[in-house]
């Protein structure tokens, strides 16, 4: 139930996808039934994300859809911004469709149906219509390696906003309620490794140039929940690692505090840390048998 290698090479199989009153086009291979194939344009339900092959059907699905918000327990809301948890074992078609389309723009994404190992964190934004899905990323409920986040997609017609960094940011904040360092899954896609590098770097610099004194990398890790390995690789990305007088010292030169504080005048979101409304969740063994 997971991608071959052959599949990767695949040619995209759809065209157009209208999700609510959005029209986008899919990127890459995703695997919808046979009838689906190379349809002109599959008609996806924004809320539940079942999939038709014409308006009229979906019309049909949406006069008996009851869904307006995923299905699983909010967990946290900033205005008009929520955080649902869903556990991929309990919502087992919602969490199957949701991989459908993801995979249709994330073209190293590999698993389809086997939704049972993870947790899926979906953000909305709600108005009267609704919660409406901006993106999500999965988690694994136990990660052997530690990581915090598996897969991360903004759907197409909510990026360049924003959304991106808030679903990164939220992924630490779920590990510092857990008292955990927590880190991607790697290999990082090239886009996801210019996200991270860039959360990562607008983090660390805000965090060294608000402190006070003299600051260990361990030290920066318990504040942020970065790995020391991805803070060390962002110092060196950034030039921050310095040589001087027989020891290695973090050293932000004038174009990375001058960007630091240009960022400041952008009209940004941030996640609320009191909005979080949320304990880590435990499983038994027989809960966690099929992984």
């Amino acid at each position: 139930m997971t991608q071959c290698i052959s599949e990767i090479s695949r040619v995209k199989n759809l065209n157009r996808l209208i999700i609510g009153k959005h029209e986008v086009e899919a990127w890459y291979f995703s695997p919808y039934p046979p009838a689906f194939a190379h349809a002109e344009t599959v008609y996806i339900c924004e809320f539940c994300f079942s999939y038709f092959i014409s308006a009229r059907q979906l019309e049909r699905h949406c006069m008996h859809c009851t869904l307006l918000h995923p299905p699983g327990n909010e967990i946290y809301r900033q205005d008009d911004l929520s955080f649902y948890e869903i556990d991929g074992r309990k919502q087992k078609l919602y969490c199957r469709n949701l991989c459908l389309i993801s995979k249709c723009f994330l073209d190293h994404k590999t698993l389809y149906y086997d939704v049972d190992p993870f947790l899926f964190y979906v953000m909305t934004v709600t108005d009267e219509h609704g919660s409406h899905v901006i993106g999500y990323f999965s988690k694994e409920k136990e990660s052997m390696d530690q990581y915090n986040l598996a897969c991360i997609l903004t759907l197409p017609q909510y990026q360049r906003k924003g959304y991106g960094r808030l679903l990164i940011a939220f992924s630490y904040e779920l590990s510092k309620a857990e008292g955990k360092l927590g880190s991607p899954e790697k290999p990082l896609s090239d886009l996801g490794l210019l996200s991270y590098r860039a959360f990562w770097s607008e983090t660390l610099v805000e965090k060294l140039i608000n402190f006070k004194g003299e600051v260990s990398i361990e030290e920066l890790s318990h504040m942020t929940s970065f790995t020391t390995q991805d803070i060390l690789h962002t110092l060196q990305s950034i030039d921050a690692l310095k040589y001087y007088r027989g020891q290695h010292i973090i050293c932000l030169n004038d174009s990375v505090i001058e960007g630091y504080y240009k960022s400041l005048k952008k009209n940004r979101r941030t996640i609320n840390p009191q909005a979080l409304q949320w304990k880590p969740p435990h499983f038994t063994a027989a809960e966690l048998r099929y992984i």
